[in-house]
């Protein structure tokens, strides 16, 4: 896998909804990290990751969970609708060069190719071209280039 800030896509049914939910979400004090649409058993599936500053607890993903269900009515009319709401976890798979701003100030393990070892640190910043953690040895930018997979780290 190779990091890359990806645009969300306003033609695929993932990217439209995402760009629909956003807003609200972000009103409500948090962020969307990651929507999945998919359709199992004759039902639309739908997963929503949330997260906010802080802890994102259970009372935060049910008030998602409530102010985003009129709006998939909406999206998908007529249809059996079942929508999951999680935050992301302390040992996330972070998918997605994009989802680093939501984890600034938290722990990060990253996979490097260039040293075919993981790093660790704080993330202190993220941009389109890398991030920066706040390591043992200093401060280390790291190029989504050589980042082969990264995770949360709830310990550090």
């Amino acid at each position: 896998m190779q990091y890359t800030a990806r645009e969300k896509d306003a033609k695929s049914p993932d990217g439209q909804l995402f760009l629909s939910l956003e807003p609200i979400i972000r009103g409500m004090g948090m962020s969307l990290v990651e929507i999945n649409v998919f359709q199992s058993k004759g039902a639309v599936r739908v997963r929503a990751v949330v997260y906010k500053d802080g802890v994102t607890g259970v009372d935060d993903c049910s008030k998602v969970h409530r102010s985003i269900v009129p709006r998939l009515d909406l999206a998908f009319p007529g249809q059996d609708l079942y929508l999951e709401v999680s935050s992301p976890g302390i040992d996330r798979l972070i998918k997605d060069a994009n989802e680093f701003v939501h984890y600034v100030g938290k722990g990060v393990n990253c996979y490097r190719t260039d040293i075919s070892d993981w790093t660790a640190g704080i993330l202190l910043a993220a941009d389109e071209r890398k991030i920066e953690l706040q390591g043992e040895g200093g401060v280390i930018a790291l190029p989504y280039e050589i980042i082969a997979k990264a995770r949360l780290k709830g310990g550090l």
